[in-house]
């Protein structure tokens, strides 16, 4: 498979703060790559040295196999990218929208062509109503739709969802498939949304402070062997002496939301259950979780910003 993004060492600097450090990734052609991280990880800055609006520090970038820094137009012709909310002339249509960056982009689109763009991401019926109308996951959308004006192989998506109501978020989402899918792009999702991440990346990058925690396949991130045990029960800190002192010692993870969790195989949990038991540790609840945000909690444990996932 082509390797779309490989970037070697990328860091940044702002004065004495490194808000990227020595970073390395790859994105292959397919992919919808799920980057995660917190608020300030490092998502925003290294998207921007991807796109050329901030220069890095230190390190490489290449895009489409050739570097970025000697081949810039050429590459940036095959790149679509939002920035978070899309700027957008909030007094001309969407339709007008479209023709007008569509001609920045040094392009010159039939009516047919834009009309289709607009129908693509959901917009066709909406084509010449003023974008002042519009919901924000309207205007998200025709964000999306200007950023494929030039159809580009590789897309750019930075806290896509951000500010959006359900409807708006899952609107997104489908979109993105469908540009995966139906159109065989490659997309690059900046989100803080697990759950979102979760029912399209089909790679994942995990940062914290600028640094690579883990990069991998979604499919194999996730071990289906394994759990979060989450538990509430009577007195947690009876059940923490009884845990400490058992064979899963090891494996007790930050309480969240003042239950226990333990990381867990699957097969042992009807045994850990009668340990509790057998030591008199009365339990309210016990479930059994396996999902992104509990691998995000797996691979962050002992961090103070786990809320910010899971709020």
């Amino acid at each position: 498979m082509q390797q779309i993004v490989k970037v070697s060492g990328l860091t940044k600097q702002f004065g004495s703060f490194t808000a990227v450090d020595q970073l390395s990734f790859s994105v292959e052609q397919g992919d919808v790559y799920g980057f995660l991280g917190q608020n300030g990880a490092g998502k925003s800055t290294t998207i921007r040295m991807l796109l050329t609006l901030i220069t890095p520090t230190a390190g490489d970038i290449e895009l489409f196999g050739l570097p970025l820094q000697l081949h810039r137009k050429e590459i940036l012709q095959q790149v679509g990218a939002v920035i978070e909310k899309p700027d957008v002339y909030k007094y001309l249509s969407a339709y007008e929208n479209l023709k007008l960056f569509a001609k920045l982009s040094g392009i010159n689109p039939s009516r047919a062509l834009l009309m289709n763009q607009l129908e693509q991401v959901g917009l066709a019926e909406r084509a010449h109503d003023i974008v002042k109308t519009f919901s924000q996951g309207m205007k998200q959308r025709l964000g999306i739709g200007i950023a494929l004006v030039h159809n580009p192989q590789l897309i750019v998506l930075d806290e896509p969802t951000n500010g959006l109501d359900p409807q708006g978020i899952a609107d997104i989402r489908n979109l993105i498939l469908f540009l995966s899918r139906e159109q065989k792009k490659t997309v690059i999702v900046s989100s803080h949304l697990l759950n979102e991440i979760e029912q399209i990346a089909t790679r994942i990058l995990i940062i914290d402070k600028g640094k690579k925690l883990v990069e991998g396949a979604a499919s194999t991130l996730i071990n289906a062997e394994q759990a979060i045990l989450e538990m509430e029960v009577a007195n947690k800190d009876s059940a923490n002496r009884v845990i400490a002192s058992s064979e899963w010692s090891n494996d007790l993870l930050p309480e969240r939301d003042g239950k226990l969790l333990v990381k867990i195989k699957r097969s042992d949990i009807p045994a850990f259950n009668r340990m509790l038991s057998s030591n008199g540790v009365d339990i309210y609840s016990l479930a059994s979780r396996n999902n992104l945000e509990d691998y995000f909690l797996q691979v962050t444990a002992g961090k103070q910003y786990v809320g910010t996932f899971t709020n």
